[in-house]
């Protein structure tokens, strides 16, 4: 099936396009809507602007929307705009995203496709979060935390690129604080810096972090890749 991807440069999205391509679908194209600030419950905002590299690293074309409201009504209607033009331009018969068990996000997602005659592809949807996480990690995709939001996690994991290591502190402090170790519920973000769909490496150059006793954010202010 000719797939394009609701795509935010962070580990869930960009996994569900490998195993969507495991599975034999073509992803013929990412649609990447820039939502306007972190205050979007739809959307992934940091970093996302680098989905560029990451779209070059994978050779498929990327079609971005920015936004400028946080207003979930507005969202839907340009991610709608947005599939609309992903299914004239590049033939998409679905559209796949990295939802792990946020009824939020997967409702609305649903109800665009549908008005669209599009098919949901959610290759994540309910799995198993610390066999997911140790999974990523052994398939070759390097992650760097690019936010945190959750009661134990401070800014020593801002910049971090996540190793099994890491993996099992994560799934130790989440049952610890009570979040969740994917990070589904907005704990943290990610951006994938490499993985077996890439061409090269996404090298960081220069980046700024921000941390105010209990939220952080790891802003990547430059970033190449060096195929």
């Amino acid at each position: 099936m000719i797939l394009g991807s609701l795509f935010s440069g962070g580990k869930d999205s960009a996994f569900a396009v490998y195993k969507a391509r495991s599975e034999g679908h073509n992803i013929s194209c990412l649609v990447t809507v820039f939502p306007k600030s972190e205050e979007s419950h739809l959307l992934h905002h940091p970093n996302i602007r680098l989905t560029a590299l990451q779209a070059r690293a994978m050779n498929i074309p990327q079609i971005t929307i920015p936004l400028d409201s946080d207003n979930t009504r507005v969202e839907v209607d340009e991610i709608k705009n947005a599939l609309k033009t992903a299914k004239e331009k590049f033939g998409i018969e679905g559209v796949v995203h990295g939802g792990i068990r946020s009824a939020f996000q997967k409702n609305h997602f649903e109800t665009i496709c549908r008005s669209l005659d599009l098919r949901v592809i959610a290759p994540l949807w309910n799995v198993n979060e610390e066999a997911y996480l140790h999974e990523l990690v052994q398939c070759g995709f390097e992650f760097v935390v690019t936010s945190v939001t959750a009661q134990g996690l401070d800014d020593s994991w801002l910049g971090k690129i996540i190793t099994l290591q890491d993996v099992e502190k994560l799934i130790s402090i989440s049952s610890k604080f009570g979040f969740n170790a994917s990070f589904e519920g907005g704990e943290a973000e990610t951006f994938v810096v490499s993985c077996p769909l890439f061409s090269g490496h996404i090298r960081i150059v220069k980046s700024n972090k921000t941390w105010d006793g209990y939220r952080g954010r790891f802003e990547i202010t430059e970033a190449v890749l060096e195929e």
